[in-house]
């Protein structure tokens, strides 16, 4: 093997800035698929124990950073 080409993948008749690009199709397929599967994520309830970790960090007094030299 004398090419560097990638396990599976053959470097045939395309020119090199077309190896490893998806079609449009493609692409926007992927993305539907995404966005389908993060919405699903978003609209699950955020868990008790980090309601209560934000609370708690919204409950805790700042200081400034800046006096501690």
């Amino acid at each position: 093997m004398t090419e560097d080409v990638p396990a599976g993948e053959s470097s045939g008749d395309r020119p090199s800035a077309m190896r490893g690009k998806l079609n449009d199709q493609s692409q926007q397929r992927i993305g539907n698929h995404l966005r389908a599967l993060y919405d699903s994520v978003v609209q699950q309830p955020i868990p008790d124990r980090f309601r209560e970790l934000i609370a708690r960090l919204d409950d805790t007094p700042e200081t400034d950073t800046a006096d501690k030299t």
